[in-house]
Parts: C-alpha cells; sequence; structure tokens
C-alpha cells in the first residue's frame, strides 16, 4: 500500500496501516486505546503482527528493570522490521519514553518518533507527519495535566466483555521505591460525571465486567473536591443497569471512610474484590518506604472489611529485600502474611530504580536473599490460598467466560468473582455450549492448584454483539491489533 499524504487518503479510504504493540499495566492499556480510538478516526486501518505496515507503535512500560528490558527488547524487534522494509516508521510512546526522553533517541536512532505519556492526545498527529517525510521533529513530550484526560471513544484491546476504566492519573504518594510521579505526574481526579459517562459507553460496548484503576485509588477526589469522594462515585456507577460485575484495584490502605465500608457492601454491582497493595508490614520498613501508613492502622482497615463485606476476597502485593531489611523485619512480615490470611497474594523482589529516593538508602541487599525472601512468602502463601479455593468447592457461583481452553475442545476458560484477570486463577468448564463474555452460574467441583474446575448449571445470560473486536497476540504483555 502507497501511503497518503498527510492530509489525504487513499483510494480505498485509509491514510496508512498501523500496527501497535501494548506493553504494561492497566493504566497503559487505557492509553493504548484511546491511541488507537484516535488513529481509527483519523483513517488508519489496524494490521497483525506479521504483515507490513506503514507505521508500528511501541507504548512502552518503564516501571522497573524487567519492564524496561522487555520494552526494549520490543522497540529492537520493531526496528529490525524497519531494516527487513516491513516497516516504514517505529515510533515508540509511553512511560519509558517519558522515563528516558533525554537518552532513548541517543540509544535507538532509528526510532522515527518519541511520544511521551501525555503527548498521546497528538499521536494521529504525529502519524501524519512521519508518512508524510517531516522527520525534523522527532519527540514530542506535555506537562502533566491538571486536569484529568478523556478516555472516551476509545478502540479496546481488551475482550469485548471486560474493560479497565481509569479513576484518575498521577499519583502524590512519592514512596521511595516507585518512579510512576516522575512519568505520570500528581494525583488528578477524573470527575464523576465523567467517569460515569465513560462506564455507560462502555457498557453500551458490551462490556459486562468494568475495572476501575488508578494510581491511588482510595484518594480518588481529593485534588478535585477537597475530600475523598470514591463512595460516591461507586454509589452512581452501580446504577449503570448493564454491567454485572464492577471490580476496583489498587486500594492505597488510607482513606477508607465509613461510607467507603457502607457502598461496597451495599452495592448490587460492585463485587467483593478488593486489591490492596501493603508492600511491607513493619513500621520501620513502611517509614524508609514512605507509606504514610503503620501496621496498627493497617490491620484495622483489614479487620473493618472483612467485618463489613460478607465473602470478601482480598488481594494484596509485598516488597522483600527492600534496602536495609533485617531477617527480623521481613520474619515480621512472614508472620503477618500467615495470619491475615490473604485469598491473593504477590510477591516481589526490590528494583532498584536509580532516579528514586531508595536507590540512596544504605543496605542494599544480595539478589539471592531477595529470591529466598520471596519463595518463602510464596510458600507461606500457597496453602493458604488453595485453602480458600476449597471453601468454594461445591459452592455456586456466577463464572463470567473469558474464552476457550487452548487444546481442549469443549472447555472454556472463565473467571469468578474472586479472581481478576490476568493476575488470579481461572476456571476450567466443560460445555460447549458456552460462548466468550457469558456469564454463567456453575457449581465449583474442585480445585487444581489456584484454578478451579466446575460445570454450569443453567443457561447463561448472554449480551448482545454488535461488531467484530480486535484479538490479541498470544503471549506476554503483547497486543497487536487484527485489521478493522
Amino acid at each position: 500500500m502507497t501511503p497518503a499524504r498527510p492530509n489525504e487518503q487513499n483510494d480505498d479510504g485509509v491514510r496508512g496501516t498501523i500496527s501497535f504493540v501494548s506493553l504494561g499495566c492497566s493504566k497503559n492499556t487505557v492509553d493504548s486505546e484511546r491511541m488507537l480510538g484516535l488513529l481509527a478516526q483519523e483513517g488508519y486501518a489496524l494490521v497483525p503482527e506479521g504483515r507490513d505496515s506503514d507505521l508500528v507503535i511501541v507504548n512502552t512500560c518503564g516501571f522497573i528493570d524487567a519492564a524496561r528490558k522487555e520494552s526494549c527488547g520490543v522497540i529492537e524487534e520493531m526496528l529490525e522490521r524497519k531494516r527487513d522494509g516491513r516497516v516504514k516508521g517505529v515510533i515508540v510512546a509511553g512511560c519509558l519514553a517519558e522515563r528516558q526522553k533525554d537518552v532513548l533517541l541517543d540509544e535507538y536512532p532509528e526510532v522515527d518518533q518519541v511520544v511521551g505519556v501525555f503527548g498521546r492526545e497528538q499521536i494521529a498527529h504525529v502519524s501524519n507527519r512521519i508518512l508524510g517525510g517531516l522527520h525534523e521533529q522527532r519527540t514530542l513530550f506535555r506537562p502533566a495535566p491538571i486536569q484529568a484526560q478523556d478516555d472516551r471513544a476509545r478502540l479496546r484491546i481488551t475482550p469485548r466483555h471486560m474493560a479497565y476504566l481509569k479513576v484518575s492519573e498521577g499519583c502524590d504518594r512519592l514512596c521511595t521505591f516507585c518512579a510512576i510521579p516522575y512519568m505520570r505526574g500528581k494525583h488528578v481526579t477524573k470527575p464523576i460525571e465523567l467517569v460515569v459517562d465513560e462506564a455507560r459507553e462502555l457498557a453500551r460496548d458490551g462490556v459486562r465486567e468494568l475495572i476501575l484503576v488508578a494510581q491511588d485509588m482510595t484518594y480518588y477526589g481529593m485534588d478535585l473536591y477537597g475530600e475523598p469522594r470514591l463512595a460516591d462515585l461507586l454509589r452512581e456507577l452501580d446504577q449503570v443497569e448493564e454491567l454485572s460485575w464492577i471490580r476496583i484495584l489498587y486500594n492505597y490502605p488510607r482513606h477508607f471512610t465509613d461510607e467507603l465500608y457502607d457502598a461496597i457492601a451495599g452495592a448490587k454491582r460492585i463485587i467483593p474484590y478488593l486489591d490492596m497493595p501493603l508492600q511491607h508490614i513493619n513500621d520501620r520498613m513502611l517509614k524508609v518506604m514512605n507509606r504514610r501508613h503503620t501496621r496498627a492502622e493497617t490491620t484495622a482497615i483489614v479487620d473493618r472489611l472483612r467485618s463489613s463485606i460478607p465473602n470478601l476476597v482480598l488481594r494484596t502485593t509485598f516488597i522483600v529485600g527492600f534496602p536495609g531489611e533485617t531477617e527480623a523485619e521481613f520474619r515480621e512480615m512472614a508472620d503477618y502474611v500467615a495470619e491475615a490470611k490473604f485469598e491473593r497474594l504477590g510477591v516481589f523482589t526490590y528494583s532498584l530504580e536509580p532516579d528514586t529516593p531508595a536507590a540512596k538508602v544504605p543496605g542494599h541487599l544480595p539478589d539471592d536473599v531477595k529470591e529466598a525472601r520471596r519463595e518463602e512468602i510464596m510458600r507461606i502463601q500457597q496453602p493458604l490460598a488453595e485453602a480458600f479455593n476449597k471453601t468454594l468447592v461445591g459452592r455456586e457461583l456466577d463464572v463470567l467466560i473469558d474464552g476457550p481452553a487452548p487444546g481442549q475442545d469443549g472447555v472454556w476458560i472463565g473467571r469468578t468473582y474472586a479472581d481478576a484477570p490476568d493476575v488470579d486463577g481461572v476456571v476450567l468448564i466443560p460445555d460447549a455450549g458456552l460462548q466468550t463474555g457469558d456469564l454463567v452460574p456453575c457449581e465449583i467441583l474442585d480445585t487444581q492448584g489456584y484454578d478451579f474446575v466446575a460445570r454450569s448449571l443453567a443457561l447463561p445470560s448472554r449480551r448482545k454483539r454488535s461488531r467484530p473486536r480486535p484479538r490479541k497476540r498470544p503471549g506476554p504483555s503483547l497486543t497487536i491489533l487484527d485489521g478493522m
């Protein structure tokens, strides 16, 4: 295909062809979908991996070293395609672009354009310029906005029946190990009415499970309204009748108000699943991390959540091997994990980030010590998670069907309310009559490690489909869209 000039389209009405690779977290996924929506409106056709395209856009992650290495590997792969003549231009966008704005082009001089996190709204303009042969301006960075960006009119890359919705951008916490505020700016709340409008738009597009994301969910509203307003937002979202489930992620252990406990407990569509990253439990470690809460405050919130919300599933994450973490402080964490019995839990080894305050904290630990501590926490957690899963055996639970099980005819993969996509377990259901996006009542028959086996008990409830969806590329982290 011969590319059109920046302000022209070809005879088939297509301005140009684009492949897209989306890396990183769910917040980055929303940014990718917004960029894809803007490109589609501009007349670009999206093509699957393996086909030639005019441009390829890599929306990168720059959070920790492993994520940066993955992003750099994909950039190198796409530049190799450019050398082979399979693509004409490579655009690097997102968090790695923002974090390494001063050096990225030096490291990858063949990249055509670098676009920072807040340059996403100009992605179509950037693409037009590259296809028009205008290469003199190769970077585009914008300051963090003082008002939340509008994420409507997205072209989604998640399955049709589920979507992420950002309720805010950025973070004011300044945890000493985290570089996110440097990449995504200060906390900016998206107004309640805008969040609800976006939720309704997603529901009309077939979404059944709406997953709320933010860097700091419970801080929602503080900058815009002068007080936490997450409870008010949840009550409004709970009225969107087309939705079946609303799942809340990234709840920092502060600003849990009486209203918030009541809003979650009394909701029709907000499922009793909360993600609350704790990172540590020892008071000295929490202070060095600048987490701004104590063990006593944390346990009070956990106890109140469990007493207020029936059938609650709590997910958390911890960081082991933080600089200066003593054996006794680690042991306190291990004992707390055994005591608290979180239904879902993840563990990360501390990753040294050169431009964060934690990099200057004395007492960095060897990798083998950090890895041994991670493995010990997971050894404690595994039987706890399995014991909780066994309490669900014999129960009737709704299961949301995510798709067919690879290599197993007539078997489908779904999730109960207790499991978030990509981070928790799944349910295997032998039933040839199911479809992706069905919500079906099932009896949980057995467990397989972190997963379940179930049988369907009745006909599923089903949403009508109005148009085909893009498909994901198999494999971790990479999302490539098929042509529209």
